[in-house]
């Protein structure tokens, strides 16, 4: 295992808006994490009704379908940027425009299990891109939409992100009350 890896970005590894996800992630061995949080998701989502997976919660304006397309969305792209610096392309690559991604997408229309899936796909696809690299390629910085980051900072802007969803998505179907799983 290369030490890179085992420890936290530095202040220096990320920036802009993803400095919010960073700290939500105090742990160390991100690959263990990744992987945890997949299982964790799993069980959150995989028993979620379409019904369940189709209410929206005030103030919230996203479905918990919508925002796992986004959350799978964003995987990606984090990722692609992450795999285009660890193999040394400095070519800077721009932003993207999350709201707009989302209505495109038409992610209501998706069967649920669907959506479960799909992230499930990627997260796994990741967790096998992030194995293998070696202590520069965890280290290499890139610019992405004008922020330098790491790809040890990506990794960790993966998991704080989905971990920002994944706290509100929990929030609202408590709200709900006792959850009552059904397909």
């Amino acid at each position: 295992m290369t030490t890179a890896k085992l420890a936290r970005p530095t202040a220096d590894e990320f920036g802009g808006g993803f400095a919010n996800y960073v700290p939500l992630v105090p742990e160390t061995h991100i690959e263990d994490v990744l992987a945890r949080q997949l299982d964790e998701l799993l069980a959150l989502l995989q028993p979620l009704s379409e019904k369940q997976a189709m209410t929206l919660h005030a103030p919230y304006t996203w479905t918990i379908k919508e925002v796992l397309g986004h959350v799978t969305d964003c995987e990606r792209i984090f990722a692609y940027r992450a795999l285009r610096t660890a193999r040394g392309d400095q070519t800077p690559l721009a932003s993207f425009e999350e709201n707009e991604y989302a209505r495109q997408a038409h992610f209501s229309t998706y069967p649920q299990q669907g959506l479960v899936q799909e992230f499930e796909h990627v997260r796994r696809a990741n967790l096998f891109l992030f194995e293998h690299l070696d202590d520069d390629a965890w280290l290499r910085r890139g610019t992405s939409g004008g922020v330098v980051m790491s790809v040890r900072a990506w990794a960790y802007v993966i998991v704080g992100h989905a971990r920002h969803h994944e706290r509100i998505v929990r929030t609202r179907l408590q709200s709900c009350g006792p959850l009552v799983w059904s397909s």
